[in-house]
């Protein structure tokens, strides 16, 4: 790495929108690890997980409702006065309600349905315009880059599931809307990517096993581990414009598709 590109390392913002113990918690140790000020929104900001990360790794954390306009414009803002304008930003909404979940076409509770669609895809978009907005003004990198958008989608996304309309709906809107930002905003300097994790991802628990909590836990690298989900979204920050990646699925080396 030249001079030049750890100069720009540093001085990378990453915003990081839904927070858990997840893939979120693994991208802001390795961001911040890697030189960049993190931030984290959440709708509670003052989670355990996301409260060790400001002490453990100086993460600053925000409170967000993601399905909000108003809200979202307010924590760009804030980012934008705190930290500086964002280089990274990575969407990890999941979006489902619970009364959603395994519920067929015939059962779907219409508001949850709409819910779901809000929390998942409009966010997204949200999250996807305000990004943009700010990126558009940065000034590039060596690399010419002024930033990377990276959505975290989901198995859904790449094929719908019996008793999940409305979750595929929600995925794949995001799938359509990330193709439609990065054929729009590629040209510009800024790199969009869609990142469909096709796999329960399993975080580290209390005992230091890896579990999810439907799919239980991890045996012989059977989950999606999100440490190297982070590295893959670090690596496509720094990807060349010459060989920008738009969709990269993630799977682990025994789940069937």
């Amino acid at each position: 790495m030249t001079q030049s590109d750890t100069q720009a390392l540093v001085q990378d913002v990453a915003l990081i929108v839904g927070g858990g113990p997840g893939i979120s918690s693994s991208c802001a140790k390795l961001f911040a690890k890697n030189g960049m000020r993190v931030a984290i929104a959440a709708r509670n900001p003052d989670k355990p997980v996301l409260q060790k990360l400001a002490e453990s790794h100086g993460v600053h954390r925000y409170a967000c409702d993601a399905s909000e306009p108003a809200a979202v414009e307010l924590l760009f803002q804030n980012v934008a006065r705190d930290l500086g304008a964002p280089t990274l930003v990575v969407h990890n909404i999941d979006g489902r309600v619970a009364g959603i979940f395994r519920k067929g076409i015939t059962e779907a509770e219409p508001s949850m349905v709409l819910e779901t669609l809000r929390n998942a895809a409009f966010s997204a978009f949200l999250i996807g315009q305000q990004a943009a907005r700010g990126m558009r003004e940065n000034k590039p990198n060596a690399n010419g880059v002024k930033g990377t958008i990276i959505f975290t989608n989901a198995s859904a996304a790449l094929k719908g599931f019996p008793t999940s309309g409305a979750f595929a709906m929600a995925c794949h809107a995001k799938s359509g809307l990330a193709q439609s930002m990065a054929r729009e905003l590629m040209p510009q300097g800024i790199h969009v990517a869609n990142v469909p994790i096709d796999a329960a991802v399993g975080w580290t628990q209390v005992d230091g096993t890896r579990a999810h909590r439907l799919a239980g836990t991890a045996v012989d690298d059977n989950l999606a581990h999100p440490d190297y989900i982070a590295e893959t979204y670090l690596q496509l920050h720094h990807q060349h414009r010459s060989t920008w990646a738009f969709e990269v699925v993630l799977r682990p080396w025994v789940e069937k598709w």
